[in-house]
């Protein structure tokens, strides 16, 4: 009888699947007991009028355990569906957390740490975690090897969608006749590029596994999923977390920016270096953290997937939702107008991660001059 032939992809499959271990793992319920006890540290500094820098700390680091919880949650939920619907959950329900925060700052009034928060999160994860996945991957492998043709996919994608958030930017700072409309050219890009995302979203449940959609690919969010060692969570369980998650989210959010003011005030930082360097790190920390554990593990390809596919999803969802949401929290002039040097930054991002993945090898070295760029980006903005 002829031996069955085992392709690479099948091997790949092979490699990073792990077998349930009940409804809750052990690092469910660590992460269940860290998120409880960080949230309610945070609420009591928060209601007790205590030290902003100590508020601000805690409810920094129970917003990233929030999210990911939510992350969690949402693979439960994709558990019962495949990890293609999985990829799309992430997509819609992933960023929660982060664009809470942003939609407070604008209702408190802090539309620059609002701006600085998008921009931010783009530039944290092509500079900063892509640099911690590159250096710490190849100071323990040497060279690492990824899907080359999915990460040039995935830098165009990005690239062209800063491009369209640059629009409304350019218009106003070039003085041309639409520069009076900056809230219709606003909401109109803003239109456009969520229909864009809604478009790929069928594209994500349909395309082969190895591949790098806007959500993810099925192998991609697999490998991530495994490096946790979950368990499986029943349906209803998976819903009744996410939405309570989800609940506790938008309250830390809130005590989140009511303590940015103060506590920024007395370390003598500026509100827009703590919108793209702080508030954009603690909104999406846990993912970062996950794609870093791929790099060390030398799942280079997966990582690279995970970095990459965030800040296209915050360009193509989070910034155009914050948009059109605005006026509902008060903010009715919210424009998505950047100031000349976060655009430059943001086109400096993009064009960077388009050159270190174009290649499709990863270095230390390449990595180290990531960080760097991340370093001297965040000394421009301390002033302001």
């Amino acid at each position: 009888m002829a031996r069955r032939k085992i392709t690479p992809a099948v091997s790949k499959r092979i490699d990073i699947k792990v077998k349930p271990t009940g409804i809750f793992s052990h690092s469910d319920r660590r992460l269940f007991a860290i998120t409880l006890a960080i949230t309610v540290v945070a609420g009591i500094f928060h209601n007790s009028g205590g030290n902003p820098i100590i508020a601000f700390g805690f409810a920094g680091v129970a917003l990233a355990t929030l999210a990911s919880l939510v992350g969690r949650s949402v693979e439960a939920l994709g558990d019962r569906m495949g990890s293609r619907a999985t990829g799309v959950l992430q997509s819609c329900l992933g960023n929660l957390p982060q664009l809470f925060v942003i939609l407070f700052s604008l209702k408190a009034g802090l539309y620059e740490v609002a701006k600085a928060t998008i921009v931010g999160s783009i530039l944290a994860n092509v500079l900063l975690v892509m640099g911690l996945a590159f250096l710490v991957g190849g100071i323990k492998h040497g060279r690492q090897l990824f899907n080359a043709q999915a990460s040039k996919q995935l830098a165009l994608l990005l690239t062209l969608s800063v491009l369209a958030l640059a629009i409304p930017t350019l218009t106003s700072t070039l003085h041309t006749p639409a520069a009076n409309h900056e809230r219709v050219i606003t909401v109109v890009v803003s239109v456009l590029l969520l229909l864009l995302f809604v478009a790929s979203l069928p594209d994500t449940l349909r395309h082969e596994a190895d591949e790098a959609g806007v959500a993810g690919s099925a192998l991609a969010l697999e490998a991530k999923s495994a490096e946790e060692h979950h368990g499986e969570w029943p349906l209803q369980v998976a819903i009744g977390i996410l939405t309570l998650t989800v609940i506790s989210a938008a309250f830390v959010s809130e005590w989140f920016v009511a303590a940015l003011t103060p506590a920024i005030d007395l370390m003598g930082i500026s509100p827009v270096f703590a919108g793209l360097i702080i508030v954009a790190i603690a909104g999406n920390a846990a993912e970062n953290l996950v794609a870093i554990k791929l790099a060390i593990s030398n799942k280079s390809d997966y990582a690279l997937q995970v970095i990459l596919q965030s800040p296209v999803q915050v360009a193509i969802s989070v910034a155009p939702i914050v948009a059109l949401t605005a006026p509902l929290v008060g903010a009715t002039t919210f424009t998505l107008v950047l100031s000349p040097l976060l655009l430059a930054v943001l086109f400096m991002a993009s064009i960077a991660t388009a050159l270190v993945v174009i290649d499709g090898y990863s270095t230390w070295f390449k990595g180290a001059i990531l960080l760097v760029l991340y370093m001297a980006i965040a000394t421009a903005f301390w002033w302001g």
